[in-house]
């Protein structure tokens, strides 16, 4: 990968998406950062100088920038390339406070866990050019293990909060264990399908462990290209068990990093007012000729392959009104079929007439959950449909792979990447709430069902 260049000048023609960015001089790297908004960061450099900006923002003769799909990308490519090449205003304000790693024990059950800078790691290194941890086995006395162990170190990540949500996302996709000891019942992570509990599958444990040091390392693709060839196999074999735990897995992980609010979500209230400035964007896009006030979004939960949930989140005028969400316990027997589940609980908050009625519905998927949107609204008695039967009714589906936008009579589906930065956001996160609250009803009744 190799940066784009432009000078100060053509701060203008620096694309607003998520990427990783960087500043030179005439002698060389300078600084290496990570944004939301590449255009909007850079400027923010110039215009709002913070006190370590003040060090070399003068010194700056031209800009590089590399565009990436999602916050995340960005978050893991801007730790590889400061790792890489070692910007010297990154190096400068390393200390234990500024950087993480994420630390993986090497050991038959390796245990993850979030850790600063290690000393050890950062004496041992050249003293005429200070090097960052290279990942091999340290040695490294960790006192909530009370031993010495041999650690493996992914990082730096200049900032805490956004791993700690990346960990925390991928927990769910590999479980795996934070604490030296497990006990000899289930613990409260559990229940929430975050942990392999006492006895685990160590053959599998491994081989989440070896994904989610992949990921880490910006190798998702690879990652995701295996499962999916895992999953076909499994399925040829009529192992269908496996094949619906790998293509959950696929899923979530896809979710994550389609992800757009990482590092970077603007408060309700801004959004608010934005969405006045977007709504007649959205209406174009929609071909409306009514007001969109009121979007909701749908998702399916069914992460462990049971206790399948249905969620309903509500957005007005641009912000959530979660007065408004409602959450469904899916009642479809037999085996699990994403498009009946999402034909289901679609016809089941139709017929709810005394509900207000929606301007658009957002389905999280692509043409076959809308299929089956509209098939559900289809076979409501017209009584019921109420405003789906009023062509004013918009409806949608949001694919999460490429964020494509699939709509009714639209043979080729509508790309977020070519809307406005402020519509694609708002479109992304009502869909990622409506997959948070779909996760967070289906993590309840899993806990309520393993504890009896």
């Amino acid at each position: 990968m190799k940066f784009k260049y432009t000078k100060k000048t053509g701060i203008g023609k620096i694309p607003r998406e998520a990427g990783v960015y960087s500043f030179w001089s005439k002698i060389g790297l300078l600084y290496i950062g990570k944004a939301a908004n590449l255009r909007s960061r850079i400027k923010n450099h110039f215009k709002v100088p913070s006190y370590r900006d003040n060090l070399f923002m003068d010194q700056v003769q031209k800009i590089g920038y590399l565009e990436t799909g999602s916050e995340i990308e960005a978050l893991l490519l801007e730790s590889r390339l400061i790792k890489h090449h070692q910007p010297k205003y990154n190096v400068m304000w390393r200390d234990d406070k500024n950087y993480f790693y994420v630390a993986i024990t090497k050991e038959d059950l390796p245990k993850v866990f979030l850790t600063h800078q290690p000393r050890k790691a950062l004496a041992s290194a050249s003293s005429a050019k200070p090097a960052w941890p290279a990942g091999r086995p340290t040695a490294l006395p960790e006192l909530r293990f009370g031993k010495r162990l041999h650690v493996n170190y992914i990082g730096p990540f200049t900032e805490g909060k956004p791993i700690k949500l990346v960990l925390r996302s991928l927990r769910e996709i590999f479980p795996y264990y934070t604490s030296r000891n497990h006990s000899k019942t289930l613990c409260q992570y559990c229940h929430l399908g975050l942990c392999p509990g006492p006895a685990p599958d160590t053959k599998q444990y491994r081989k989440n462990i070896r994904n989610l040091v992949a990921v880490l390392q910006g190798k998702e693709t690879s990652v995701l290209n295996n499962l999916k060839k895992e999953m076909h196999l499994a399925s040829q074999r009529e192992q269908y068990e496996k094949a619906a735990n790998l293509r959950n897995q696929v899923q979530a992980l896809e979710a994550v990093f389609s992800h757009s609010f990482l590092f970077s979500r603007a408060p309700h209230e801004k959004q608010g007012r934005n969405y006045a400035s977007l709504e007649p964007e959205l209406r174009a896009i929609l071909g409306s000729t009514k007001k969109i006030a009121r979007m909701e979004a749908y998702d399916i939960s069914n992460i462990q392959g049971k206790e399948t949930t249905g969620s309903m989140v509500v957005f007005v005028k641009g912000r959530p009104d979660k007065n408004e969400y409602r959450k469904f316990k899916i009642r479809l027997d037999g085996k699990p079929n994403d498009f009946a589940m999402m034909e289901e609980l679609v016809f089941r908050r139709l017929a709810h007439a005394e509900w207000p009625a929606p301007d658009f519905m957002l389905i999280d998927g692509g043409k076959g959950q809308l299929t089956a949107a509209l098939n559900a609204a289809k076979s409501l008695p017209r009584r019921q449909a109420g405003e789906i039967q009023n062509p004013k009714f918009k409806i949608g589906a949001l694919a999460k792979r490429n964020n494509e936008l699939f709509l009714p009579g639209k043979k080729s589906p509508l790309l977020l990447s070519d809307m406005s930065f402020g519509l694609r956001n708002i479109l992304l996160h009502i869909r990622d709430e409506a997959h948070r609250f779909a996760i967070s009803y289906h993590r309840k009744l899993h806990r309520k069902s393993s504890l009896g």
